[in-house]
């Protein structure tokens, strides 16, 4: 079975020979995490579905402001994706640290892809609906929920805890570089007939290859699975995740400025695609091309962030991002043309990625490994639960004042926050 693995040791040096196998070794080139077979499959089959998820991550609001042409609509959408994400997390952490993860992230996987099939027939026979949308959407993040508790375990059992950033940065790289291609495409296809069918065949299909490859791995941990929890169990788990965020500091202060910074980040994630089509006149095809060029100044803030999470100071290093995606976003308010809005978007975007990366690498490094599960989800719920306020109001606000005012909104929030956090001593002076 798997162990983490050790700093390797070295005999004592005799007439010089223990200092020169020391020296030859420290030259040695660091083992790629692809060289782990069972890494190189699971990447595999999440780097495909994550091109269906990019796909359906722009048709599925696109239908429902087709349906409804409602922003408001388009925030109970978000709402409903980020809601039950965040809840059913806890549940999640509490069955990846018990159970068998591989096996709970297939049956993950197969319920997005019967949902997604469905949402594909329903919409072939013209009888998709906007409650069956709504209703497919919790049961889909409910499913996401639980399979991210598996895949935040399953990295450094796969990889190494030390190796753990690196793979972090690059399934978030990955995920990205989909998105460069993804949302185009979708973009592309809607405007065309039966463009959106296409689009959620090809989403249920790339869940369906994720399923396949998670089953040639051949184990993901625990060492030593458990059975189902009871109630009484599921319960102890989540509050022992509550009380490990509470007795640190610096986690449970980054925990709650996530939830302050994600409810101003999604006034303005709510009205993205009617602020650029409304006010901006972007074609279906345009807000692909935005999403693609967004996701690439992800994959860049990504990136860096896998490449720094050990070298640079964990707090300093996170508020700087902050300053500087907050203040970089603040020209967006102004904008009138479509191009100059999305390039500060994206350059937002970046900062956003690279906190992202530095913020599950610091907790990965300082989590014990049997409790990652339940000490994220505790820690994903606090800082997720500010995007379903977030998205309403947006939404609210856009339906009522047009789409201009949450952007301002975001902006100005964005910066009390950062600076909100600047001021808290110890995350300025967390270098874990």
């Amino acid at each position: 079975m798997f162990r983490f693995r050790k700093q390797p040791t070295f005999p004592k040096a005799c007439c010089g020979g223990g200092t020169k196998i020391l020296k030859m070794a420290l030259k040695q080139p660091a083992r790629s995490i692809f060289a782990e077979r069972s890494y190189s499959l699971y990447y595999a089959g999440q780097s495909l579905s994550y091109i269906g998820y990019g796909v359906s991550a722009l048709v599925i609001p696109l239908l429902v402001f087709k349906l409804t042409g409602s922003a408001l609509n388009l925030g109970l959408a978000y709402a409903l994706e980020f809601f039950p994400f965040a809840l059913f997390g806890l549940v999640g952490g509490s069955l990846a640290d018990r159970l068998d993860r591989r096996r709970l992230m297939i049956v993950c996987d197969l319920v997005r892809f019967i949902v997604f099939a469905l949402f594909a027939l329903l919409l072939w026979r013209n009888a998709l609906t906007l409650p069956v949308l709504y209703t497919g959407i919790v049961v889909v993040n409910i499913a996401a929920a639980v399979f991210l508790g598996g895949q935040s375990t399953s990295i450094p059992y796969l990889v190494g805890k030390d190796r753990t950033p690196k793979a972090v940065a690059s399934l978030l790289s990955a995920e990205q570089t989909s998105n460069i291609v993804s949302p185009p495409l979708a973009g592309f296809l809607f405007s065309l007939p039966g463009g959106p069918l296409i689009a959620l065949v090809t989403t249920a299909f790339t869940y369906l290859t994720s399923q396949i490859s998670l089953m040639l791995v051949p184990s993901m941990g625990p060492d030593e699975p458990g059975t189902l929890p009871s109630l009484g169990d599921l319960w102890a788990d989540i509050v022992e995740g509550f009380r490990f965020m509470a007795a640190d500091t610096v986690m449970s202060a980054v925990a709650f400025a996530g939830l302050f910074l994600n409810f101003f980040a999604f006034i303005a994630v709510a009205v993205f695609i009617p602020f650029v089509k409304v006010l901006l006149g972007a074609t279906d095809t345009q807000v692909g091309l935005a999403y693609g060029v967004i996701a690439l100044g992800m994959i860049v803030g990504a990136l860096i962030g896998g490449a720094t999470a050990k070298r640079w100071p964990f707090g300093p290093a996170l508020l700087i991002a902050l300053a500087f995606d907050s203040l970089i976003f603040v020209p967006a308010i102004f904008a009138t043309r479509l191009w100059p809005f999305v390039i500060f978007w994206m350059l937002a975007a970046m900062g956003v990625a690279f906190e992202t990366t530095q913020i599950i690498s610091w907790r990965m490094r300082i989590v014990p490994e049997e409790k990652i599960g339940r000490v994220f989800a505790a820690v994903r719920l606090v800082a997720l639960i500010g995007i379903v306020p977030g998205t309403l109001l947006g939404g609210w606000l856009a339906d009522r004042y047009a789409a201009r005012l949450p952007i301002i909104v975001s902006a100005i929030g964005y910066l009390v926050i950062a600076l909100g956090a600047a001021l808290v001593p110890q995350l300025r002076r967390d270098h874990r």
